[in-house]
């Protein structure tokens, strides 16, 4: 069985800053919570953004979350030096950033 709980052996810590399309934010346990980036973009001043997608169990509809936070950026997300992420119903720290491990 797969779950929040048993990913982090699956998966690598990395830095925010450093995120790309298919990194997760990882809120491991029972309950836990993960979402998924699904893609990036950088302006030309070095602004980084990205998008977040989520389901439950089982995963049946996966859709983009909107971001609290910036109802003007909403949906994209910014990579800052905040203390936390806001997501619609978790919140997420920059250390709970994973990549998925190469085979």
């Amino acid at each position: 069985y797969c779950g929040t709980s048993s990913l982090p052996a699956s998966l690598k810590k990395k830095q925010l800053k450093d995120i790309k399309a298919g990194d997760v934010f990882l809120k491991p346990g029972s309950p836990g919570h993960a979402v998924i980036v699904l893609t990036t973009a950088v302006s030309d001043k070095g602004k980084k953004i990205y998008l977040l997608a989520q389901s439950y169990m089982p995963a049946q509809s996966i859709h983009v979350l909107k971001n609290p936070s910036n109802q003007g950026l909403s949906p994209w997300y910014e990579v800052t030096t905040a203390p936390d992420i806001q997501t619609p119903e978790w919140t997420f720290y920059p250390d709970q950033v994973y990549e998925w491990e190469k085979f």
